[in-house]
């Protein structure tokens, strides 16, 4: 999907480098590829305000992926006879940035959606270099589409779940297409209007331009600071800033 001017305008002026960040968008829709994803056409407005600025930047769709149920890294270990998360988990650490992106059922996020968080909380325990959890020093953002109410219930729950997981949340790290009230036209039908709205255009232009600024500041800073936020250090009898009594 082409940019508008005044994307294009903004990506053309800017003077930061970004060409060195990666970010991953999780397509949660129940479609598999290559069937059409309404998702897919707000997914490509985000992506390509990224790649104009040199970003790497991934789209993959969980649905088409063997993703085994359940809240283990690696559920072949617990009866089942494939998964593909652990692949996908390591395509998930190699990127500066994480959108989850999903349609509305039911006023909620899809189940491919949940079943996605799911596999995201199974390594949330693992510890990265410093001894912090394992998705500390990545940003995170969401996209939802629709044609029913629950845009902004959806962003709640799935950035809620991403910082509890350790991922930074810029403001205004969402944005939302919905149709009509009742039966109509989804994002990229004929009439919906959809990639011509002004609003959702402006809020997804905001929503990567935050997230690329975000992952900026926090890739030149080393990551988020290693001090009492280490479960390493907290396990070994640490209490940050008061006296150990182990030590003295």
């Amino acid at each position: 999907m082409a940019l508008n001017q005044q994307q294009m305008d903004a990506c053309d002026s800017s003077r930061w480098d970004f060409s060195d960040l990666s970010a991953l968008f999780l397509n949660c829709t129940l479609k598999r590829t290559p069937e059409l994803s309404h998702t897919q056409g707000l997914i490509d407005i985000s992506r390509g305000i990224m790649e104009r600025n040199g970003m790497r930047v991934d789209v993959i769709r969980p649905v088409d992926l063997a993703l085994a149920v359940g809240v283990y890294p690696d559920m072949t270990e617990h009866g089942w006879e494939k998964d593909d998360w652990p692949t996908l988990y390591n395509t998930v650490q190699a990127s500066d940035i994480l959108v989850i992106t999903t349609p509305i059922w039911l006023g909620e996020k899809s189940s491919v959606c949940t079943h996605t968080i799911e596999r995201l909380y199974a390594n949330s325990a693992e510890l990265n270099q410093q001894g912090q959890y394992a998705y500390y020093g990545r940003v995170g953002g969401c996209l939802v589409t629709g044609n029913e109410d629950g845009a902004k219930h959806c962003a709640m729950n799935i950035l809620y779940s991403l910082q509890h997981l350790g991922y930074v949340i810029p403001p205004q790290a969402d944005a939302a297409w919905l149709g009509e009230a009742g039966p109509g036209p989804s994002y990229l039908d004929d009439h919906s209007g959809g990639p011509d709205n002004d609003f959702t255009n402006r809020n997804t232009t905001f929503m990567t331009w935050n997230l690329m600024h975000m992952a900026r500041m926090i890739k030149d800073a080393g990551g988020i600071p290693a001090h009492g936020n280490q479960r390493s250090q907290w396990e070994a009898g640490c209490r940050f800033d008061f006296e150990n009594p182990d030590y003295r």
